[in-house]
């Protein structure tokens, strides 16, 4: 006769505690260890959700709590991978503080793992209303603007950007032949010389595959789904090119952000100045700096993307770095933006292989339209250098 286990007390005061939550995130937030780390932060006392509000589709939400005592606004943010939840773990408390750059990243103060591995929660310092940019589309916006009519544009203030660009370059310079990168590269992503051709390959075998005969596409499917392929196919074929490319321009590997959209750079006033931190470190990799580069230029009006390049230059030489006149950031930043399109149209076809997803289909035809819509960042070869520390 199997044994019943005696109710918990501890999960009942627990979900009576959960219940005077406001009712409509009550569910959202409804796990015990996040509740018991979020008391140990207000010194063990008893925690009460006041407000919220959801800062991004990622289940990422400001918070504020009251212990009776004491309220505290915080940002929460809910990961359903561990790995991923582990690397953002390591850049705040290992990989940034070992190079001097803690104040990089807001501050990690709590991290609830659930029992059922479902989820782990990350509870940050709340830096408040300081995003880089202005202007930016809705959080739930954002994927249908991606999916119709490519990247978004934002604009800022020069000061501040000024900041945000040199926390970049210090972060790119004080990483380049770091001892941390293997451990970085093991944890996080590899975007090294070999991830454009892989990111090809990969999303090649799975278009052959999506266009096998044995699958019921509809004919301008079929049709959008070829044209992509021609395409991965010339991307392929220019590979050895692109690599030479990296070898001689691409300066040695060093710590990537990784998804360096301006909407990750926070920039805040510290007395007289203004610092920058970085935030959703979730594709954090290793690899030549004009990944972070081309995301993060691509992003504001082409207008702008000059003078933000040669300011990131300047701070990196004002670090030892030099760069030749022959450097060609035009074709290091399109060999970076593609290498990400290939990635999404891999997904996306490995979605559509499983399910044949409407939205998954939608997604890779808007791919070969960005693929299409790709111009040089800048009307020539932009005359800088090659980095050497």
């Amino acid at each position: 006769m199997p044994i019943e286990a005696a109710p918990s007390r501890r999960n009942d005061d627990v979900t009576e505690r959960m219940n005077q939550l406001l009712p409509e995130v009550a569910g959202e937030f409804n796990s015990i260890e996040l509740r018991e780390t979020l008391e140990e932060l207000l010194d063990g006392a008893a925690v009460r959700l006041i407000a919220q509000q959801r800062l991004s589709r990622r289940h990422v939400h400001r918070i504020q709590v009251d212990s009776g005592s004491t309220s505290r606004s915080l940002v929460l943010k809910r990961f359903s991978s561990p790995h991923i939840a582990q690397r953002n773990q390591m850049v705040v408390r290992r990989w940034l503080p070992a190079v001097g750059l803690a104040q990089a990243v807001p501050a990690l103060l709590g991290v609830a793992a659930e029992r059922d591995a479902r989820y782990v929660w990350h509870i940050y310092e709340d830096l408040g209303e300081c995003s880089l940019v202005v202007n930016e589309p809705p959080a739930e916006d954002q994927g249908a603007h991606n999916r119709r009519r490519g990247p978004r544009v934002f604009h800022a203030e020069p000061a501040r950007v000024e900041a945000a660009v040199r926390m970049i370059a210090e972060i790119h310079a004080r990483f380049a032949g770091h001892p941390l990168l293997g451990e970085c590269r093991r944890y996080g992503e590899d975007f090294g010389d070999h991830f454009f051709a892989s990111a090809v390959r990969d999303a090649i075998r799975s278009l052959e595959s999506l266009l096998a005969p044995e699958r019921e596409l509809s004919n301008s499917r079929i049709s959008s789904l070829r044209h992509l392929l021609i395409r991965m196919r010339r991307l392929f074929d220019e590979g050895p090119e692109r690599a030479r490319a990296l070898a001689q321009f691409g300066g040695p590997p060093t710590l990537l952000h990784g998804d360096l959209w301006p909407i990750n750079v926070m920039v805040y006033p510290d007395g007289m100045l203004l610092r920058a931190s970085l935030i959703d470190w979730d594709k954090v990799g290793v690899g030549p700096v004009s990944y972070d580069l081309s995301n993060f230029l691509a992003r504001f009006p082409r207008e702008d993307q000059q003078w933000i390049l040669d300011l990131y230059l300047r701070c990196m030489e004002r670090v030892g770095w030099h760069f030749l006149p022959e450097t060609d950031w035009n074709l290091l930043f399109d060999t970076a933006e593609r290498s990400r399109l290939a990635t999404t149209v891999f997904w996306r076809a490995i979605t559509a292989l499983d399910s044949l997803s409407e939205w998954a289909l939608d997604d890779l035809a808007a791919a070969g339209e960005w693929l299409a819509m790709l111009e040089p960042m800048f009307p020539s070869r932009h005359a800088e250098k090659e980095v050497y520390p």
